[in-house]
């Protein structure tokens, strides 16, 4: 991977939460669209310095030290806009809310290079901020694939570093719906664990003990209806760890209903009226960037999901065998 060229360094403060962390790790935390050896490479070349300084990868950060970083320019440099369709629940001069499909990926993924959501914003808005990487127009957050619901994108840099940091302090509320597997038996919990990559299947997120890469994940939930073979339930994420909610389900022994990658592609489920995870981004609560008020962003149920909770109320839905 070579330096972005002409793009403009970016300037970071490392917060306290970063201290101690390798920078290279530090940078694919922060920037998940590309990955450590990528941020290796370009600290290799140069394209990153520490307090004016030009970094290794195994420099340890200290809090308040100020990076200077030239992304990497990935293989494919820029997305083609697409005319997909959009749904767009708000949009103003500093961000839009829209609502994502299940089955349509945020941005360019291993062998997914079109039909994607960063391709629809680009078709549809004349500007979007450009922190992540010309694959990331106005990216400040991801959802899963086949996940649905409520997503924020920046119109500009200034608007992108704003929410982005809301995200990483945890300011951000976010509400999301799922049918799982089983009767959960408390009505309302708080799970907290650390989670880290799966050691052998490289698409998969794991519950682990503390240390090494593994961090902090945090849900609060609520069941809002029980079928019996199923739980309707309200997952509010403290933090935003990857695969965080499908995998604090299944490691309860509930794993989210039609979740092929974390045990919830179960004998009955093909009986329901839903083919991917039955989870839903609901709402999305957070301080808006230029007028420094709450701005709170709800999308409906989709109708896959709505259908399977239907069919579940009239008793209609599927019984493990």
């Amino acid at each position: 991977m070579t330096a972005a060229g002409d793009s403009p360094p970016l300037r970071l403060t490392v917060e306290s939460r970063a201290h101690g962390w390798r920078v290279d790790h530090y940078l694919a935390r922060l920037f998940p669209n590309f990955s450590r050896s990528q941020f290796q490479s370009a600290i290799a070349e140069g394209s990153v310095s520490v307090n004016g300084l030009v970094a290794r990868s195994s420099r340890r950060l200290r809090v308040n030290d100020v990076l200077e970083v030239t992304l990497p320019q990935p293989a494919v440099s820029r997305i083609e806009p697409e005319d997909l369709p959009l749904d767009v629940l708000y949009e103003d001069d500093s961000l839009v809310a829209v609502n994502k499909p299940a089955g349509m990926l945020v941005h360019p993924g291993r062998g997914n290079t079109t039909g994607t959501l960063a391709a629809a914003v680009q078709f549809h808005f004349d500007s979007l901020s450009d922190v992540g990487g010309q694959l990331r127009p106005g990216i400040v957050h991801r959802l899963d694939r086949d996940t649905s619901g409520v997503l924020v994108i920046a119109r500009d840099n200034q608007v992108h570093h704003r929410l982005s940091r809301q995200f990483e302090a945890r300011e951000v509320e976010k509400e999301y719906r799922a049918i799982c597997w089983g009767t959960v038996d408390l009505d309302s919990d708080y799970i907290e664990t650390h989670i880290d990559k799966h050691p052998k299947q490289r698409e998969k997120m794991r519950v682990c003990g503390p240390g090494g890469r593994a961090r902090d994940a945090v849900t609060f939930y609520e069941v809002l209806e029980r079928f019996g073979a199923f739980s309707h339930v309200r997952l509010l994420p403290k933090t935003g760890r990857t695969h965080q909610l499908r995998v604090h389900m299944a490691y309860l022994g509930h794993p989210i209903l039609a979740d092929r990658q974390y045990g919830g592609d179960r004998p009955g489920a093909g009986e329901l009226p839903i083919e991917r995870q039955a989870l839903h981004a609901l709402r999305l609560k957070l301080v808006h960037p230029a007028r420094d008020e709450p701005i709170e962003f709800k999308a409906p149920l989709p109708d896959d999901l709505a259908a399977t909770l239907d069919r579940l109320r009239i008793g209609d839905g599927a019984v493990p065998s």
